[in-house]
């Protein structure tokens, strides 16, 4: 068996426990708020996971494969460097399985990143680490939360007011369909319908002559999108004999949908970032100092193990999400869902590998701020925080650990 392949091996063991751990918070709230069932949350991941992975992963692997060390350092000796990001795979890997076995919901971008500057630290000291691009990423971790949690406030506030306490709250729902249709198409298609459509742009105007702005199939494509989503919901409203919660469950399952994209192809990253670092390498013989092209795949390889750990080992931590911080609604799940959605995609875009675990918990606590404080699990929350602060150090001082050993055994 060749080494490409034991590595491969290994980053799809990363990528399933990255499944059975983050993407469980994903769909958390959809399962909490019973608008789909665990069986369904998995067929929906399966979907929205492997295509978010395979079409937008690549911006956020290589900022882990480039951004986080300075590979510069490691040209006169690219076999350190392919030898730590083996660690980083075996750190991840195993501090994930741990942190899943025991229900908690940890960053598996924490979890890369601190692995990653802990073989650096051993392989080259204190220089090795890009200490600029740390603080970056350690700020969107900060601010993922709090952006998460604000944007879900708003939007619950908004519901509470304006249909669930309104005295004919499915009248205000007639009326507010066509809204709630526009803005979550808007928030995604802002996001991703450009890059999604550039190519069939690019063909009529090559092709046929045409002389298309890049934005007219997104909006063409967003506007029949929302109009065709108002009419379903419109007619779903009325089957379901105007139960306006049970409305929400169907837009629950849109947002999921989003959320599942989202994970997908921010956190993919975590997984396939050392594998594809590692492929570069051997193709090349030299390290990546700028970017890096990441082979389709790879992609797919990370997509697929991220959709069977979900399926296998998924359901602890969807528990703790969906169950265990507060007692979710479809209309409050969808709020929490469409905040973390929102604040993921856009991370995703820019690169940076925050955290989807960070987004959702954050958006459970806006909702929770809205309905009262009092329902929030402050213990639930207490745990996870110190899983999340624990995870870089452990991961930093196992990652150091086995890279030395692997050191001192075959180099």
């Amino acid at each position: 068996m060749s080494i490409t392949l034991i590595i491969a091996l290994l980053a799809f063991y990363v990528a399933w426990n990255l499944g059975a751990n983050d993407v469980a918070n994903s769909m958390g709230t959809s399962v909490g708020s019973k608008a789909i069932t665990l069986k369904q949350a998995i067929i929906i991941a399966g979907i929205l996971e492997f295509t978010g992975a395979v079409l937008f992963g690549h911006e956020v692997s290589q900022t882990l494969a480039t951004k986080i060390a300075h590979p510069a350092l490691f040209t006169a000796t690219p076999e350190i460097y392919i030898t730590g990001m083996v660690t980083v795979l075996i750190t991840c890997g195993l501090w994930l399985q741990v942190a899943t076995s025991r229900g908690l919901p940890v960053a598996s971008s924490h979890a890369v990143v601190g692995a990653i500057a802990g073989f650096s630290w051993v392989a080259g000291g204190g220089g090795a680490i890009n200490w600029s691009s740390i603080g970056l990423v350690s700020i969107g971790w900060i601010c993922t939360p709090i952006i998460s949690s604000a944007i879900a406030a708003l939007f619950y506030s908004q519901i509470k007011h304006w249909i669930l306490q309104q005295p004919n709250s499915i009248a205000q729902m007639q009326q507010w369909i066509p809204w709630l249709s526009v803005i979550i198409l808007t928030i995604f298609g802002v996001i991703l319908l450009p890059s999604l459509t550039e190519p069939l742009t690019n063909y009529l105007n090559q092709q046929i002559g045409l002389n298309l702005p890049s934005y007219d199939i997104p909006l063409f494509t967003g506007a029949v999108a929302a109009v065709v989503l108002t009419v379903i919901s419109w007619r779903q409203l009325a089957a379901e004999g105007g139960e306006v919660e049970r409305l929400f469950a169907r837009f629950q399952v849109l947002s999921a949908c989003f959320v599942a994209f989202a994970h997908g192809s921010n956190d993919v990253g975590n997984a396939i970032a050392p594998l594809a670092t590692i492929v570069y390498i051997n193709l090349t013989g030299s390290v990546p100092i700028n970017g890096i092209t990441i082979p389709i795949w790879i992609l797919i390889l990370g997509g697929a193990g991220i959709v069977a750990g979900l399926a296998v080992w998924g359901e602890k931590v969807i528990a703790t999400i969906g169950e265990n911080i507060i007692s979710l609604q479809p209309s409050s799940g969808f709020c929490a869902e469409l905040a973390t959605a929102t604040t993921i995609l856009l991370a995703s875009r820019l690169g940076l590998p925050v955290s989807t675990s960070h987004a959702l918990v954050g958006g459970v606590i806006g909702i929770g701020m809205v309905q009262n404080t009092k329902s929030i699990k402050f213990r639930t929350l207490q745990d996870i925080a110190v899983a999340w602060i624990i995870t870089i150090p452990i991961t930093a001082i196992l990652s150091a650990v086995i890279f030395s050993t692997a050191r001192i055994a075959f180099l």
